[in-house]
């Protein structure tokens, strides 16, 4: 068998927020899955904790343990723990082997499982794993990951109100549309800025050619696929119904792309974590407006978007308004990352009045913070602010708790700064969990 002992270049791996969540995790679990895009990570982050390894789809061992998973699987969960079992969905009688063996060994931190981001067969499993086995949701790297944030500004501090005014270092709109293009892919991170921005390229097509069929064995057409990623990328932040995104799918083609088959598509992509759309926050209001409860679209890495539209940090700079909805995108994604290290989820709030807010991070507690998302600029800054107290005055804070914080979250900016009206102006390269 292969008891294979992880051995990484220390220096090269760059710490992520998941691998405290993740330890954490191990603490009180026999074992954790771990899910999310392809490339994001998932199985160096994995080695980086694991004490031993098994790699399923190794070509020198593959058909050996194809056969060992049919025959004695126990036998591939020989080694020290943590034990990776990588890919492990090529095989997926192992989740039922897990289980068991977490039942029977009584003991935390014993496996982890890491796979493509197109999922295991499932019909010859028999057990949930519910109480045995954890799910984790892991994202691409945020900008404090990959190093292009100071973290001046936490979230914690926001909650805990202990944030305090601090200059930080000023990012230019060139660069920001720069690490929107280029997304938080790890690989992409460590390339030169030429060869990195062909990553989500490269992500889109296999998307498109390949694995939008291999996730569930329907046969789906590229050139639908591609258009479809296009129009979603249009429609970032938006609540936009099937029926809009149906309609710009088919704009100037002949043929027809029923709801159903649409909905088949997505499904596809929300199944490998292309896509993460947000959901309704639902506070308690004084005013009787009603509450829009569809959910808002957004790829889970907004350089998918800039891909999937044919754009680069150029192209932004000369577009601000798809500049905006694609660093809308890269903000969702890196409040998600840190709502996560602290037990929080990422909501998005709109009513029938036309009253909006970009995100509202609320914590397992029931604390919250609110959240407009801007480039920049006085004005829009203005703006985000003066949407953010209509929104708080509305809440019925005799039924509710007063949000944490008010934050206009923006791509520039000399400070990270509090106004004389209490909201937070805080530039997206200084924020951090």
């Amino acid at each position: 068998m292969q008891h294979q002992k992880i051995s990484i270049k220390m220096d090269a791996y760059k710490e992520r927020i998941f691998d405290q969540l993740l330890r954490r995790k191990l603490d009180g679990m026999g074992a954790v899955l771990i899910e999310g895009p392809k490339w994001c990570g998932k199985t160096t982050t994995a080695e980086h904790q694991a004490s031993s390894v098994l790699y399923m789809n190794d070509p020198k061992h593959y058909q050996q343990n194809m056969q060992m998973a049919d025959q004695d699987p126990q036998a591939l969960l020989e080694g020290a723990t943590p034990r990776l079992i990588d890919e492990w969905q090529e095989a997926p009688k192992l989740w039922d082997t897990v289980r068991f063996e977490v039942d029977h060994r009584g003991q935390d931190g014993l496996f982890i499982l890491t796979g493509s981001a197109v999922p295991a067969d499932m019909s010859e499993v028999h057990h949930t794993g519910t109480g045995r086995i954890a799910r984790m949701q892991m994202r691409t790297m945020s900008l404090w990951e990959s190093g292009e944030s100071t973290g001046d500004i936490s979230l914690v501090s926001l909650f805990s109100g202990s944030a305090r005014n601090v200059a930080t270092m000023d990012k230019t709109l060139q660069e920001v549309a720069y690490l929107v293009c280029r997304g938080g892919w790890p690989r992409a991170v460590t390339q030169k800025p030429s060869v990195a921005l062909e990553r989500a390229y490269d992500y889109l097509n296999a998307i498109v050619n390949s694995d939008i069929s291999r996730v569930d064995g329907v046969s789906r057409d590229p050139d639908r696929t591609r258009r479809l990623m296009r129009s979603y990328a249009r429609f970032q932040g938006a609540q936009a119904p099937l029926s809009k995104l149906r309609a710009d799918v088919m704009a100037g083609t002949d043929g027809t792309f029923d709801e159903k088959t649409l909905s088949s598509y997505l499904g596809a992509l929300n199944k490998m974590f292309v896509i993460e759309d947000m959901p309704s926050w639902n506070p308690n209001l004084r005013s009787k407006a009603a509450i829009r409860s569809s959910e808002t679209r957004y790829f889970t890495d907004p350089s998918i978007a800039a891909a999937a539209l044919g754009v680069g940090p150029k192209d932004l700079m000369n577009d601000l308004k798809t500049y905006g909805l694609l660093f809308e995108t890269m903000c969702v994604r890196d409040l998600r990352v840190y709502a996560q290290a602290i037990n929080g989820l990422v909501y998005h709030y709109r009513d029938s009045d036309g009253l909006e807010c970009d995100a509202v991070i609320h914590l397992r507690n029931g604390d919250y913070g609110l959240v407009e998302i801007k480039l920049g600029g006085d004005r829009l800054i203005e703006e985000g602010a003066k949407s953010l107290q209509r929104l708080h005055k509305k809440l019925d804070t005799s039924r509710m708790r007063e949000p944490s914080f008010l934050m206009v979250l923006v791509a520039t900016g000399n400070y990270a700064y509090r106004r004389s009206d209490g909201v937070w102006v805080v530039p997206i390269g200084s924020l951090k969990h």
